[in-house]
């Protein structure tokens, strides 16, 4: 049996505000949708499901997120995931700058945790909570190969 994976799905309270944050950060806008229905109800186990949802992809082509804003029933909002808590966790992102990609996340009001670190010289890599709160990794491959320049 082939497995691989589709999307990770993300619900948030605004899906434009938080379209906007990925998008920003160098994600693509694959498409939009409404959803609701039978079908709906039943693959997501929801009578009356109905959701606005938005699905995303990596530059890499690789990687695809879904967001959705349920219309009903009404979100329950939650408490911030701690990092340390067994559930789904985070996102994360590879980035090829990551004091950019802060700079964008920075203008979605969305700051580190506690700063960036440096793991063994391989990363830098930071938490930070995205627009609904929901963690996102963002990690520099500080070892990546760089492309030589044409002019040496």
């Amino acid at each position: 049996m082939s497995v691989r994976l589709e999307n990770v799905g993300i619900a948030v309270s605004d899906l434009d505000a938080t379209v906007s944050f990925f998008t920003d950060l160098g994600l693509t806008l694959l498409g939009t949708d409404e959803v609701s229905g039978e079908w709906a109800d039943t693959a997501v186990g929801l009578d009356g499901n109905h959701a606005r949802i938005a699905l995303l992809g990596t530059p890499d082509g690789h990687g695809r997120i879904e967001l959705f804003e349920y219309i009903h029933p009404a979100a329950i909002p939650t408490g911030p995931t701690l990092p340390h808590e067994i559930g789904m966790h985070r996102i994360a992102l590879q980035v090829d700058d990551l004091d950019a990609a802060l700079e964008v996340a920075a203008g979605h009001g969305c700051l580190p945790l506690r700063g960036v670190a440096d793991y063994q010289g391989v990363y830098r890599l930071t938490y930070l909570r995205g627009p609904d709160g929901n963690l996102v990794m963002l990690a520099e491959d500080l070892q990546r190969q760089t492309p030589a320049d044409p002019e040496e």
